[in-house]
């Protein structure tokens, strides 16, 4: 949940201050757009205000979409400014109740790690990974957000010196860089970036930028690139009510199959971050009316993705083999578009 945006292109307080702006009249999307406040202030360094948001998103009067994850995050704020039993207390809480996200676990094992408390971070990821991978249907294929916790783990284990085991060699699978996870987690290379010396810890930046070079484009960029999905009954209110978009869309059969064609070939362009929002005729409307436009004017459709997707209402694509697919047919992605003719025939 921190911002992906370079740290030097950026004024953090600045971009908090906008986001909270943003959350003041998008209420509906709040609790993302002030976690990912809470994140510029903690990186301008205001740990105290990025607490106080932390805690205006918990004590809310609506639901939270993940609560714990809230708590996570301020666990690892309030760590780093010297609220040590608080954090832990947090943490701990968060063990307890046994989210089924697997966000939280990341964040708390890491705030573990980073303060050198690497048995309690590996029984935490631990926790984490049995909870919610020993029930997975396909234990070789387990959901993407997984991945961290996998990858957390087996970067713990190598540093405490420990023999691989089962839910380490599946890491070792889902890695796709050609630095080995072994290579990447060495104790040697992790404890370097923590080094005092300036000349080794400029050569190991150096190193792990050459060797994570491909994701440096989706890891610069502060939201995904988007298209945009209208479900079917949408996409026919839409029609009837702006039927100069006809064009645009001459069947729903056709729009689901050019979005997922489209989003092939971004990714075949080298293109990466890629993400589905999926739009609402009032939502759109409401859109226009705010750029002084009509909503029969096609050129708005892809600034309206745009929007959708800064205010964190993108879907990653591709979705795993074994998750729904991103079409709302209830069939998995394998299933369905997944295996999806080019042409446009499903």
């Amino acid at each position: 949940m921190r911002p992906d945006t370079p740290a030097e292109n950026v004024d953090h307080a600045a971009e908090a201050a906008r986001l909270r702006r943003i959350a003041d009249l998008y209420p509906e999307d709040a609790e993302a757009l002030l976690l990912r406040a809470a994140a510029h202030l903690e990186l301008s360094g205001d740990r105290p205000a990025a607490t106080a948001l932390y805690d205006r998103l918990l004590s809310s009067p609506g639901s939270l979409e993940n609560p714990f994850l809230v708590r996570a995050l301020k666990a690892a704020n309030l760590w780093e400014y010297g609220h040590e039993a608080e954090a832990r207390a947090i943490i701990e809480g968060i063990r307890s109740a046994a989210p089924r996200d697997p966000a939280p676990w990341v964040i708390a094992a890491e705030a573990l790690e980073s303060h050198d408390e690497l048995e309690a971070a590996h029984e935490t990821f631990t926790e984490g990974v049995e909870l919610l991978l020993t029930d997975t249907a396909d234990a070789a294929d387990p959901p993407y957000a997984t991945h961290p916790l996998l990858f957390g783990r087996h970067r713990v284990r190598r540093m405490l010196g420990a023999d691989h085991d089962a839910w380490d060699r599946l890491a070792d699978t889902l890695h796709t860089s050609p630095v080995s996870l072994d290579e990447l987690h060495d104790p040697k290379r992790v404890w370097s970036l923590g080094s005092e010396n300036p000349a080794e810890l400029a050569a190991e930046i150096t190193r792990l930028r050459a060797e994570l070079g491909a994701y440096r484009a989706a890891l610069s960029r502060p939201f995904p690139v988007a298209v945009l999905h209208w479900p079917k009954a949408e996409l026919a209110e839409l029609l009837a009510s702006y039927p100069e978009l006809t064009a645009e869309y001459p069947s729903h059969e056709t729009h689901l199959a050019t979005i997922e064609t489209s989003l092939r070939e971004l990714a075949a362009s080298g293109t990466s971050n890629l993400g589905i929002v999926t739009g609402t005729v009032p939502s759109y409307e409401a859109f226009a009316a705010s750029e002084g436009a009509s909503p029969s004017d096609a050129t708005l459709l892809p600034q309206y993705a745009t929007t959708l997707a800064a205010r964190g209402r993108a879907v990653a694509w591709p979705p795993q083999r074994s998750a729904e697919c991103w079409c709302g047919s209830g069939r998995t992605y394998g299933e369905c578009h997944k295996t999806a003719d080019p042409s446009g025939t499903l």
